[in-house]
């Protein structure tokens, strides 16, 4: 996967570009990259499926420009996006890989991401949160803290991939006590405009794909209700 901690920007960039405007990525979009980068899609794989995906809409365009809709949403590229996985798959066996210099230089230096780390710390402190969210968000706080201590004491560049690992159970950990003390209506309105959202593109996804695009929806709705940040390293911004 080329320059790991680019994968939202550059899939973002790729589709406004081939869409030909500025369309803000949706919450339903932003909640199919990620599921996209759980399941290991890597970003080229991404990228060719947008293209195809764009390339046969542009031929439909030149066949019928007056019956053709507009493109709206990511999640019309879905199933592009897995067939070009699949054919990535597939080129791969029997290859041998290579090392890509690029991935040597990721920009992350020790001291940026540690003010991350604390940065993130002081806004979930700040936070005004419901029982047992509040007790969660005490923990995720110190462990935050520990975590841009320890990375001052001792620079572990190598270790990126694991450090977010450990920042993504701290948010699920995190959206695990919102969900609990949410109110049940809230919830169901939340999985309804997900539902909504979701209905045109329902033919182009799988089903396991739609539950996991609907579960990322709901978790990043819930924080950015209660003005939490997402823990991710993917979410540090580079400049």
């Amino acid at each position: 996967m080329r320059n790991y901690f680019n994968y939202f920007t550059e899939i973002e960039e790729r589709f406004q570009q081939r869409r030909g405007s500025l369309l803000m990525l949706s919450t339903l979009d932003w909640a199919l990259i990620e599921t996209w980068r759980e399941a290991g899609i890597p970003l080229e794989a991404v990228l060719r499926g947008i293209d195809t995906a764009f390339d046969k809409y542009d031929e439909k365009i030149r066949r019928s420009p007056r019956t053709t809709r507009k493109v709206n949403g990511l999640a019309w590229c879905a199933q592009s996006v897995m067939e070009a996985t699949e054919q990535a798959m597939e080129a791969a066996i029997g290859a041998a890989p290579a090392e890509d210099a690029a991935t040597s230089e990721s920009g992350f230096e020790t001291e940026r991401i540690a003010s991350y780390l604390e940065d993130n710390a002081n806004s979930i402190e700040a936070a005004q949160l419901p029982v047992p969210a509040d007790t969660v968000a005490l923990e995720s706080v110190t462990r935050l803290r520990s975590l841009a201590s320890a990375l001052r004491a001792e620079p572990a560049n190598s270790f990126l991939e694991e450090l977010d690992r450990t920042l993504t159970v701290l948010e699920e950990k995190l959206f695990a006590g919102l969900l609990t003390a949410t109110e049940e209506d809230k919830l169901t309105a939340l999985r309804d405009q997900a539902a909504r959202e979701l209905a045109p593109y329902r033919g182009k996804m799988q089903a396991v794909q739609i539950k996991q695009v609907q579960q990322q929806f709901l978790q990043k709705r819930l924080l950015e209700a209660h003005h939490l940040p997402r823990l991710s390293l993917f979410y540090m911004r580079l400049d």
